[in-house]
């Protein structure tokens, strides 16, 4: 369990041009090299290790992107954002989820209330937002990681199949009872919104920031497959099931990441809406082999444990995104590396670098 934080002890230097600046969403390493998402860009950023300044104790740079388009074809325009929110890094690939989730648009201090009447009546969707995908790393001749449409093993960048408008995930939740009515709500109004992803084989596990039904938060499980150059959903069970429904109880608080660490499930849970409330990460101790052992198509976890409390501001600094440090990275402490969404001033140095914690575990 985490026991102890390090604030900004982690720095993150980008750089002008660069896909992702601030806002970060999503964090995966590849031995001593971080893969970061924003929820702003249609692509990822690598980072490179470099010696740290000062008292700071990890400091990555020289930034290299990597364009979605560049990669898959994508539902949307190739510039159009997929808010990316959920990553994890299994087997040789890199996978990533879009939030999913429909956006309205915001008033402006400047605009006329009329004005501003219909830009808040104003919904749409951006087709990219609708993207599950994993992403093929292979070494280039340098040794370092990169992210490739096919690798020379044959292993290709591949995407949920489903377009614009729609995906497989999206049909098959479009009756559910529980997330069904949720689908035509945007996202940051306690609507449909995904916001984390961990990966155990051929199940996936999708953490929903919303909606949060009666206090109780949730966690989609579906099994993937690959079928030619697309995935699809495999049934869970010899009955069909294509979603399988885990009911947490997280305080009310809605999931921004998940993460599996041994058998453990690491929550990072925060508000549904648009406020300024805390942070937290919760433990589901055994997740890994109590789902393997699950049949039932919806079930109520309640026996979770809190772990740490985690600092915000008004208006900025969200923990967005967790992941856990490799060993070589750790100083041979096991430890946690937390990013934050709209950082504020006290966790910025420039316009191009921006701080994450680290959070050590006993």
């Amino acid at each position: 369990m985490p026991k102890t934080r390090n604030p900004n002890a982690v720095r993150l230097e980008f750089a002008p041009g660069a896909l992702v600046h601030a806002n970060l969403s999503g964090a995966a390493f590849s031995g001593e090299w971080l893969w970061v998402a924003g929820d702003e860009a249609c692509g990822l950023d690598r980072l490179r290790r470099l010696e740290p300044v000062g008292s700071e104790t990890l400091r990555f740079g020289e930034v290299h992107d990597f364009p979605l388009a560049d990669l898959l074809d994508l539902p949307g325009e190739p510039d159009e954002e997929a808010d990316l929110e959920g990553m994890a890094l299994a087997e040789g690939y890199l996978w990533v989820v879009g939030s999913h989730g429909l956006k309205r648009k915001n008033a402006k201090p400047d605009r006329p209330n009329a004005d501003n009447a219909k830009r808040l009546a104003k919904l749409s969707l951006d087709g990219n937002r609708r993207l599950l995908a994993r992403l093929p790393i292979e070494l280039d001749a340098s040794g370092a990681p990169c992210l490739v449409k096919q690798a020379q093993d044959g292993r290709r960048a591949q995407r949920l199949k489903g377009d614009a408008n729609a995906n497989q995930l999206t049909r098959a939740l479009a009756d559910d009872p529980h997330f069904g009515p949720y689908m035509a709500i945007p996202g940051k109004d306690n609507g449909f919104d995904i916001e984390g992803l961990a990966v155990n084989g051929e199940r996936l596990l999708l953490g929903l920031r919303g909606p949060v039904l009666r206090g109780w938060s949730a966690l989609l499980e579906i099994a993937i497959e690959a079928r030619g150059d697309q995935l699809r959903l495999k049934p869970l069970d010899d009955n069909g099931t294509l979603i399988r429904k885990h009911f947490l109880q997280l305080d009310g608080l809605g999931v921004r990441d998940l993460h599996f660490s041994g058998d453990d499930l690491y929550i990072l849970a925060g508000p549904t809406m648009v406020l300024n409330g805390e942070i937290r990460l919760f433990k589901w101790p055994g997740a890994k082999p109590l789902l393997a052992a699950n049949g039932e198509p919806v079930r109520f976890e309640a026996a979770l444990t809190e772990a740490v409390t985690l600092p915000h501001g008004r208006g900025c600094n969200r923990a967005e995104a967790m992941c856990e440090l490799p060993a070589a990275l750790a100083g041979g402490q096991p430890s946690w590396l937390v990013l934050y969404d709209a950082p504020g001033a006290d966790r910025k140095d420039g316009e191009y670098t921006v701080f994450g914690d680290l959070l050590r575990r006993s």
